[in-house]
C-alpha cells in the first residue's frame, strides 16, 4: 500500500512514477528517495520525462519485447490500456511486445494483468507511458483529485476491479487498481 501522504488519484500516479525514478537511479527500495521524488513531483519541482524521451528509450532496442525482453522474434503492437477498456489508439498507448506477452495480457489493463505482487516489476518504459496516459485520462474525467476517503462513494461502486480488490484486501483503499478500475470494457 502507498504511504499516508498518497491521498488522491493524482498522488497515486505520482507515487508509482516516483518508484520508477528510484529504480532508474539504481535505488529500487530507497523509501526516503522515493518519498522525495514523490513530493517533488506532487509539488511541481520536477516533472516526468517527456514523450519523446519515452519514444527514444523504446527504440533503443527495436527488436526487443518491452514486457519480457525477448529478442529477435516478431513483435506486435500492444495497447497498454486496451482499446476494449477505452484505451485510445495513439502512440502514447502503444508499445511493441512479443506475441506471447500480447496474448498473455490480452484485454486486461497493465496492473490488472500484473497484480499487486508484480506491480513494481513492470518495465519502466511500459509503466512510464501508462502512468502518463492514466494521468491524462483521469484529468479528462475530472477524477485526479478524488481523495482516498471518497473512493468508496465515488470510484468503487463503478469499478469492475472490485472483486480483485476484495481478493487482495484493498477494497476502498488506494491502490494501483484505483488508477485503472474506471476504464473497463463498455
Amino acid at each position: 500500500m502507498p504511504p499516508a501522504a498518497v491521498k488522491t488519484i493524482r498522488d497515486q500516479i505520482f507515487w508509482q512514477y516516483a518508484k520508477l525514478i528510484s529504480k532508474s537511479a539504481g535505488l529500487p527500495n530507497a523509501r526516503a528517495f522515493q518519498m522525495s521524488r514523490f513530493t517533488k513531483l506532487r509539488d511541481g519541482e520536477i516533472v516526468w520525462s517527456s514523450t519523446i524521451r519515452e519514444w527514444l528509450r523504446e527504440h533503443e532496442n527495436p527488436e526487443t519485447c518491452i514486457y519480457c525482453g525477448a529478442h529477435g522474434g516478431p513483435l506486435t503492437t500492444e495497447h497498454i490500456l486496451p482499446k476494449c477498456c477505452g484505451g485510445p489508439d495513439i502512440p502514447d498507448n502503444a508499445i511493441r511486445v512479443c506475441r506471447s506477452c500480447n496474448s498473455e495480457k490480452g484485454g486486461r489493463r497493465l496492473y490488472e494483468w500484473k497484480g499487486l505482487e508484480e506491480k513494481d516489476a513492470i518495465p519502466r518504459i511500459a509503466e512510464g507511458k501508462y502512468l502518463k496516459l492514466l494521468y491524462d485520462l483521469h484529468e479528462q474525467r475530472g477524477t485526479l483529485n478524488v481523495d482516498k476517503k471518497d473512493l468508496g462513494r465515488l470510484m468503487c461502486p463503478a469499478c469492475d476491479l472490485r472483486g480483485r480488490c476484495e481478493a487482495e484486501g484493498t477494497v476502498e483503499k488506494m491502490s494501483v487498481f484505483c488508477l485503472e478500475g474506471g476504464f473497463h470494457a463498455k
